[in-house]
């Protein structure tokens, strides 16, 4: 019962903001860690109420939670250490070349989160351009539906490889370890956030704001599987570097949203969510021709095959283009390449 008990309040983010209450030094709440556990336990119940307005709705279905809830589970035994040693790691190895330090002041806020969104940008469209970094994303866009559980769908490899991207830059780009620590949080609430379902917000645009920053209708056009929608938006809070790079793309009211990868995957199947594309990597480098083949299915983007039959999204974008060129009232396919 204990351990229930411990379970239950680090699920819930509630340890943290229990001992301060504990204390009574209400003043660490203008600290970052109090800062953190003040926002660590807004988003679970938000979770519990999603769920159970969809069995009130009558729209749960077991598909939609199974699997990435059963991630979170196996994720809690495997992966949580790793993401505090990996940006440790990447602060002491690299924090010695960075030219200036910006710290916790307004001006340092803004700088660093415009730095700190270019390396997220960089980890996520690597994580959907190469087709190794795929397999470690893709346990992450596996679920079929968009709610609030998908946030625990992650391989427990792919922190580690997020984090050592997103520190290293940050790092040399004289974002301080304070402030890095307090633009985690942020952008780990905001990311978060972004998830929740329809059940709960039908309309993920958040009026004006969707203008500005990334919503959580930008966030379910990235998790779709529809063509058009494919490798974009892959920006977290700010969508400037998606701007910048052409990535960028708001929801259309005429597209009915698809979620999920494009191969099918085995329903209530966490094995297929979790090393899936392991499998299929590993047999098409195994069936390739040539060291230099076999290499180049790690690297090239998902879909990219030796014998030039490619099938990325880039080729069913084109594909989608050359179509509603020469039939300009087809309507928009849902099926794609990754």
């Amino acid at each position: 019962m204990g351990w229930v008990h411990d379970q239950l309040l680090d699920f819930f983010g509630l340890g943290p903001l229990l001992g301060l209450i504990a204390a009574g030094d209400y003043r660490a709440l203008l600290t970052v860690n109090g800062f953190a556990a003040l926002l660590n336990p807004l988003l679970p119940p938000l979770l519990l109420f999603e769920l159970l307005r969809s069995i009130a709705l009558k729209t749960f279905k077991r598909e939609h939670y199974q699997v990435p809830l059963l991630v979170m589970v196996l994720n809690r035994f495997i992966g949580n250490f790793i993401t505090i040693a990996m940006v440790g790691l990447c602060i002491g190895l690299f924090q010695r070349f960075a030219l200036f330090q910006a710290g916790l002041t307004w001006y340092g806020l803004l700088y660093g989160y415009v730095a700190w969104e270019f390396s997220h940008f960089v980890y996520h469209f690597f994580a959907h351009k190469v087709r190794l970094l795929w397999c470690l994303h893709s346990t992450h866009h596996a679920p079929v539906a968009m709610n609030l559980s998908v946030n625990y769908s992650h391989i427990f490899l792919e922190g580690a490889y997020a984090d050592f991207v997103r520190t290293s830059i940050c790092i040399l780009l004289g974002v301080s370890p304070p402030l890095l620590i307090l633009i985690m949080i942020i952008d780990s609430f905001w990311g978060s956030f972004i998830h929740v379902g329809e059940n709960v917000m039908k309309n993920g645009r958040l009026g004006v704001l969707n203008r500005f920053i990334l919503t959580p209708s930008h966030h379910r056009v990235h998790h779709a599987r529809n063509v058009l929608y494919m490798d974009t938006n892959f920006c977290n809070l700010l969508p400037i570097w998606d701007r910048v790079f052409g990535t960028y793309i708001e929801e259309r009211d005429d597209i009915q949203i698809e979620y999920g990868i494009t191969r099918p995957v085995k329903r209530y199947s966490v094995l297929d969510a979790y090393l899936g594309e392991f499998y299929l990597l590993g047999k098409d480098v195994w069936n390739a021709p040539g060291i230099g083949n076999k290499l180049l299915y790690l690297v090239m983007p998902p879909g990219w095959s030796h014998d030039g039959q490619h099938k990325t999204a880039k080729v069913a974008k084109q594909e989608l283009m050359q179509t509603q060129v020469h039939h300009p009232g087809t309507s928009q396919p849902s099926h794609g390449y990754h």
